[in-house]
């Protein structure tokens, strides 16, 4: 694939994650609480701590770790098993009638951020090979790009409100401890509440 073609694939998937990962499930999220859609604030509430990896996949590539591009992959597969793998939550998603505007709207977000997620997850197996490192390659600066200047943004912000100095490497620390923390409690519920609950929200 030519490398801008490439380049400007891997921008446009950071703007859908704007959309469809960010964006839309947080205004979901509040309007099922304002409407006080149980069903519908859990399965976002599940959709938000499983969308905590792409924070930290941010993180850790903004110090050119290796170890981003395989997180990158992953989180937005996970994204896509959290909208769909409840039992309890899909039952009761079905039986919200459909002509309402919340129910339509998270249906509809369901389907976007699926497409989103697994087209995202295909694009970023592209850069599988920076994983070994050789980071200065287009493929992989194509990734890299984004969350440097994003880095920028946030280390201004941080620099301004706090008087210290958010780096590189601060930004890495803070996403290696957030994905120890992360395998900690997906293995926890891997191990302990799923066999116990199966696909039953509660717990999660």
């Amino acid at each position: 694939m030519p490398d801008l073609l490439y380049r400007t694939l891997v921008w446009l998937d950071y703007r859908l994650a704007a959309v469809f990962a960010v964006g839309l499930p947080l205004v979901l999220l509040i309007w099922a609480a304002m409407k006080q859609e149980r069903a519908l604030v859990r399965l976002l509430g599940i959709y938000w701590k499983v969308a905590s990896l792409l924070l930290i996949t941010v993180l850790l590539l903004t110090d050119n770790r290796p170890i981003g591009f395989l997180m990158a992959v992953l989180a937005q597969l996970l994204l896509v098993v959290s909208v769909w793998f409840w039992v309890d939550l899909n039952e009761e998603l079905a039986d919200l009638p459909p002509w309402r505007p919340l129910p339509f709207v998270v249906r509809a977000w369901r389907w976007g951020v699926t497409v989103y997620g697994l087209l995202g997850a295909a694009l970023s197996a592209l850069a599988f090979s920076c994983v070994g490192g050789g980071l200065v390659r287009p493929v992989c600066r194509a990734w890299l790009q984004a969350p440097d200047d994003l880095h920028g943004g946030a280390a201004s912000v941080f620099n301004f409100v706090f008087g210290g100095a958010w780096t590189g490497t601060v930004a890495a620390f803070v996403g290696y401890v957030a994905l120890v923390g992360y395998v900690v409690g997906l293995l926890q519920w891997l191990l302990v509440r799923l066999p116990k609950q199966g696909r039953v929200a509660g717990g999660f």
